[in-house]
């Protein structure tokens, strides 16, 4: 079975066991261990959540809302508790761990407390007055039950926060397994819930692929999963069976086009952020670059520039870009470059590990072609492969050549000409003249196509999955029966064929309407 954890497991670990081992990403050492969950457990903590759940569905709105007000008080009296822990884990740069995953959460809170109200109001439905008389519909969205949540490392506090917020606003209960790379932040956030929310909404459990099975089959209502494609199939298949339904944020290939005329300083500050944070481990990192041929040369060279100055490693002071998260990690992306290399390809800047812990420099590749793996599969690391396109067309296409689609960026002066360049490449998300940004936004739709997976997070499109319509019809009418109630007979049918032909193009409106009018009078005749 494929892994249900967010990554394939490196060599040594014993995921699934007892205990969880820790290591320091920076040094490689190992640093202590974790208790997972017991597999056997992990049923009863769901119901534990549906009983919880139950009460607070039935709780007002504004008393939720109080409820996030308090996980952000909480939440944001321990930022710099929870940037320490990003930093010892998963090896995040702090500014890149306050920016990331405290600021954005920070707004994350503040959104949803502003759009949950309008986006959790009746719906009414539009009724012909004639036909439904003294009859109010409306459409009212409940909570699902119990979500389930099984959550990647790359982003181990913001990417758990942007299901939970709403999923709790809404009336869910949930319960989530971190990362089991990314454990300590996990039993982080899991204080902070405690603090903020009743006992039980939302629960915790700690543990690898056994663990992640286990909450499929744990009777959870929904499963949202952040992973690789291998980890989003195995989730599918196994929640099938169930025919539980799931959202699937999986991995990508994100391309980004430089046109002849983009603002070159802009252009190469933006993707040399975009390919480089966060080491290069996101699912939106600009993974391939296509510039156009003019301008290809001096591109390649302040991009090389840039890219040599940034500063690398736990002994550099404040780095820029931090490790990759684990031995298998490092050997995937060292063997993009080497098999890249061995092919053609040209290493300008980085290509070796630096030999501490697992920290792979910036890379800057040229001379690559799209049959190449750096060029085809998700390297997930700090790679920048530069190809040089001809026309406009051939970039678009090649961009399009990828079982990928969740970001693509274009980078030109002409807003208008860059715009409908993006929007013909395939991608749940598109930039022009920036990338990746927009993941965190509470109000903006994040979902890719393709492999990329299924389903959205953020905005009224992600709440869609967190919730469930119910029609709710009231009638207000005094009448001792309608007219679609029995006994049937010609009066009925002459009603209804007049409407019909008062309604239909072309109609034959004068004798619709009287058969209408005579069959409404003599219905009950």
């Amino acid at each position: 079975m494929a892994h249900l954890g967010d990554t394939p497991p490196s060599s040594g670990s014993a995921l699934g066991a007892s205990t969880l081992p820790l290591r320091d990403p920076r040094t490689g050492a190992l640093v202590g261990e974790m208790a997972a969950t017991p597999e056997g457990d992990v049923a009863g903590l769901v119901a534990r959540a549906r009983a919880a759940g139950a009460t607070w569905a039935a709780t007002p709105l504004e008393e939720r809302k109080g409820a996030i007000r308090r996980l952000a008080s909480v939440f944001l009296a321990r930022g710099s508790e929870i940037v320490d822990t990003l930093v010892a884990e998963i090896g995040k740069p702090p500014g890149e761990a306050w920016t990331s995953e405290v600021v954005t959460a920070q707004e994350l809170f503040a959104t949803w407390l502003e759009m949950i109200d309008d986006e959790l109001a009746d719906i009414p439905v539009p009724l012909n007055p004639i036909n439904y008389p003294g009859k109010d519909v409306v459409l009212r969205l409940e909570p699902i039950g119990v979500v389930g949540l099984i959550m990647p490392w790359n982003y181990p506090i913001h990417l758990p926060l942007r299901t939970i917020v709403p999923a709790v606003l809404a009336g869910n209960a949930v319960v989530w397994k971190p990362s089991e790379y990314a454990s300590r932040c996990g039993a982080l956030l899991d204080s902070i819930f405690k603090a903020a929310f009743p006992a039980d909404l939302v629960i915790t459990i700690q543990g690898g692929p056994t663990q992640g099975a286990a909450l499929i089959d744990g009777g959870v209502d929904r499963v949202v999963f952040t992973g690789s494609v291998a980890g989003g199939r195995a989730v599918a298949q196994r929640a099938a069976a169930r025919l539980l339904p799931t959202s699937l944020e999986l991995g990508s290939k994100d391309p980004a086009i430089v046109l002849h005329d983009a603002d070159l300083e802009r252009t190469v500050n933006g993707l040399v952020w975009g390919a480089f944070h966060n080491a290069g481990q996101d699912c939106a990192s600009v993974e391939r670059v296509y510039v156009d041929a003019r301008i290809h040369d001096a591109f390649v060279e302040k991009v090389v520039a840039a890219t040599r100055s940034l500063r690398v490693g736990s002994t550099s002071g404040t780095p820029d870009v931090g490790p990759l998260i684990n031995a298998a990690a490092l050997e995937k992306v060292h063997g993009h470059v080497t098999a890249a290399v061995a092919a053609g390809a040209v290493v300008r800047a980085g290509g070796e590990p630096t030999g501490e812990g697992y920290h792979y420099p910036p890379t800057v590749l040229t001379g690559v072609t799209d049959d190449m793996a750096v060029m085809r599969e998700e390297s997930f690391g700090p790679l920048f492969p530069i190809a040089s396109f001809a026309t406009e067309d051939e970039a678009v296409a090649r961009a399009n050549a990828s079982p990928y689609g969740l970001t693509a960026s274009v980078w030109s002066r002409d807003l208008r000409r860059a715009e409908a360049l993006a929007a013909r490449i395939t991608t749940g998300v598109s930039f022009v003249n920036n990338c990746c940004f927009t993941g965190p936004m509470g109000a903006a739709a994040w979902g890719g196509r393709k492999e990329s997976g299924y389903g959205v997070t953020g905005s009224r499109f992600g709440l869609e999955a967190l919730v469930q319509p119910r029609t709710v019809c009231v009638d207000r009418s005094r009448g001792k029966k309608e007219m679609w109630w029995y006994p049937y007979g010609d009066n009925l049918v002459n009603m209804a064929r007049g409407l019909v032909e008062l309604t239909r193009p072309g109609g034959a409106r004068l004798s619709g309407a009287r058969m209408a009018v005579g069959g409404l009078l003599n219905r009950w005749k």
